[in-house]
């Protein structure tokens, strides 16, 4: 065999070794896909239920309870029900906005500062991407207050106006400070608006459920199901009230 044959046989070995192993890598990189474990979810999903004679294909539930949560009703829009989506779009983002209107732009912020455990946005951030800027807001005050001292610089500014970002720090019910400023400013319509959108966080848990679970999976028009008599349990009923009458 000649120097050159054996350069080719070589290089045709290496060829042939080599594009297995791209092969392989190419398979690992997509069982890692996350495209395609997207789309397993559904297919490990039982999607598709029956609720009142009507089938409804729920697509990926998982991803539909996120789309719930981001945006009222968008769940229901993937899932094409799109009379549904409509209705709560509308219903939530409405009493979210009446909650602004009338307590003003401060009545969601995130806070866990001392003095000013603002429990309530546990329950606003239900409503979804809505409320998220409160923890951009709430970012940026933490890195202007000192944690030592719990004091929030002069310095700070907040961003957008001033849009659900954090009372300046320290809060504290026995002086004068921001939180004691809005309550002055809108009266009892700065605790409405913050039950306002509470309440819409809430009734956007409802939201994600349907989207997730579907509607009550039971005849809600009193018609029977047409498989409903030729059940055992019916047979049975079937045959006792057969033998109550003939006694």
């Amino acid at each position: 065999m000649t120097p050159t044959s054996l350069m080719t046989a070589a290089s045709t070995s290496c060829t042939a070794a080599w594009v297995p192993a791209s092969k392989a890598a190419a398979e690992v990189e997509l069982v890692f896909d996350p495209f395609i474990v997207l789309g397993n979810m559904a297919d490990r999903t039982e999607s598709v239920i029956e609720v009142d004679g009507r089938r409804i294909d729920l697509r990926n539930r998982p991803l539909a309870a996120l789309l719930a949560w981001l945006l009222p009703g968008g769940g229901h829009f993937y899932q094409r029900r799109h009379a549904k989506g409509t209705l709560y779009l509308i219903c939530i983002l409405t009493l979210w906005i009446v909650g602004f209107s009338i307590g003003g732009i401060h009545v969601v912020y995130a806070s866990r500062h001392a003095g000013d455990h603002r429990w309530h946005y546990y329950l606003q951030i239900g409503a979804g991407a809505v409320a998220l800027p409160a923890l951009v807001q709430t970012r940026r005050i933490n890195q202007y207050t000192s944690p030592r001292t719990g004091v929030t610089s002069d310095d700070y500014e907040p961003l957008w106006g001033g849009f659900m970002a954090p009372p300046h720090r320290p809060v504290s019910e026995e002086k004068t400070d921001q939180v004691s400023a809005w309550y002055a400013r809108h009266g009892a319509g700065y605790e409405m608006g913050t039950w306002y959108t509470m309440i819409a966080g809430l009734l956007n848990i409802l939201v994600i459920y349907d989207a997730y679970a579907g509607p009550l999976g039971i005849p809600i028009s009193g018609r029977k199901r047409k498989d409903e008599d030729d059940t055992p349990a019916a047979a049975d009923r079937a045959a006792k009230t057969s033998t109550q009458a003939k006694t």
